[in-house]
């Protein structure tokens, strides 16, 4: 198949969208197929463009067996809702010209869109339409009801109203997927026939990252000598609610056999390192090379996972995937009957969104109990490799894919 991918994040970004997208690609290729994704230079999630790919221009490279059309976009310094809007109609317009041009360059059999942007989605399936391809619509995050949870959007007036009929409509295509049972509901509530819904989860990186059983190296290279460490790493934004997580250390404080590491980037990180002064149980820390997750994830006692609680089930957290790959507990914030509360019962601890105190003693109650910290690793781990697993996910999209086009 000639395949041609629409989407704004993709490798080398770190964190978030760009990954997954990247390893559908690079899958997809190395199982014979024609390639082409057409993406934004990277930015994600430091919101600055990679100095690596600065410049006006598109450039092409091929990556992997994949040709890559990265676009030049609008990125804005401070990505509150306003600019957020500029910067995905940027890359919409810019993907606009870019699809006509790869279109005539090797009319692709089917068109797969990925979303955020669901903006740019527009383009894609009005070119598929144009040529008589399918098009494959892949949901990442419901981004605008996301907005309205984290304060970037109103959820009232106009604009809203606006926007949430923009999104029923942008939803039409061959098929939807989208990453979790829970949002794959909501597809059927906003009117997608069920034949139509398919759950592509994002997977977790089992063969790279496993259970450490040593020191890891970077308890030495940043200095961390005591027992217990508590890691947050990814994305550092509105709808991850990290502030709870500096609350918790400071109502832990106290105990000196534990420090908090929070290892990303992202618009709220300046602010979180500022509000910390004062405190020694946590130290920031850059998002770190992805050929070292094994023993950055190995190094942690516990993870954090929070979420504010607007956010449920509009998007699950890519990086619990790989959580449960390193075999240690998680504690995530989420509301019962969630599709994050789900995916953690039996490998770690959930507590109420925002709930600083619980959010600590739940903390408390893995660093004490080395008997239950073990036994949620070692669930996490088996659920990683029994749910999570990558090449079974991407074998079955392949063939969900080859129907669509069959159809």
């Amino acid at each position: 198949m000639k395949i041609l991918v629409l989407g704004i994040n993709y490798a080398p970004e770190m964190v978030g969208i760009g990954p997954y997208t990247a390893g559908m690609a690079e899958d997809l290729a190395a199982a014979g197929h024609d390639v082409t994704v057409v993406c934004a230079k990277p930015y994600y999630p430091q919101w600055k463009v990679d100095p690596a790919f600065a410049g006006k221009g598109v450039r092409i490279s091929h990556e992997n067996q994949v040709r890559v059309v990265r676009l030049p976009v609008y990125v804005p310094a401070v990505p509150d809702g306003k600019r957020r809007l500029v910067h995905h109609l940027s890359f919409a317009a810019r993907a606009e010209a870019a699809l006509r041009s790869e279109v005539r360059r090797s009319r692709p059999d089917v068109i797969v869109g990925v979303a955020p942007s669901l903006i740019s989605m527009v383009a894609a399936r009005r070119m598929a339409r144009r040529i008589g391809a399918p098009f494959w619509l892949h949901i990442q995050d419901f981004e605008v009801e996301a907005a309205f949870a984290t304060g970037l959007l109103q959820s009232k007036g106009l604009l809203a109203r606006s926007a949430c009929k923009f999104e029923d409509w942008a939803l039409e295509a061959g098929m939807v997927s989208t990453i979790s049972p829970q949002m794959c509901a909501k597809l059927e509530e906003k009117g997608i026939a069920s034949e139509r819904i398919y759950e592509f989860r994002n997977w977790a990186n089992i063969n790279e990252v496993k259970p450490l059983a040593g020191v890891s190296s970077y308890r030495e290279e940043w200095g961390i000598d005591r027992p217990h460490v508590a890691v947050y790493s990814g994305n550092i934004a509105n709808k991850q609610g990290i502030g709870i997580v500096l609350e918790a250390a400071r109502l832990l404080k106290h105990r000196k056999d534990l420090q908090f590491v929070v290892c990303g980037n992202g618009p709220n990180r300046e602010k979180l390192v500022a509000d910390s002064q004062g405190l020694d149980n946590i130290a920031f820390f850059d998002l770190q090379p992805r050929e070292r997750l094994s023993d950055l994830l190995g190094m942690a006692s516990v993870h954090l996972l929070p979420q504010i609680a607007g956010a449920a089930d509009l998007v699950l957290p890519s990086k619990l995937t790989n959580m449960l790959a390193s075999g240690r507990p998680v504690v995530a914030t989420a509301l019962e009957g969630t599709g994050l509360a789900a995916e953690v019962e039996g490998c770690g601890l959930v507590v109420p969104p925002e709930d600083a105190v619980q959010f600590a003693q739940a903390i408390e109650k893995l660093v004490d109990d080395d008997a239950l910290r073990l036994r949620l690793g070692n669930a996490a781990r088996d659920k990683a490799e029994k749910v999570w697993g990558k090449d079974k996910i991407l074998q079955n999209f392949r063939q969900e894919l080859a129907a669509l086009l069959a159809r």
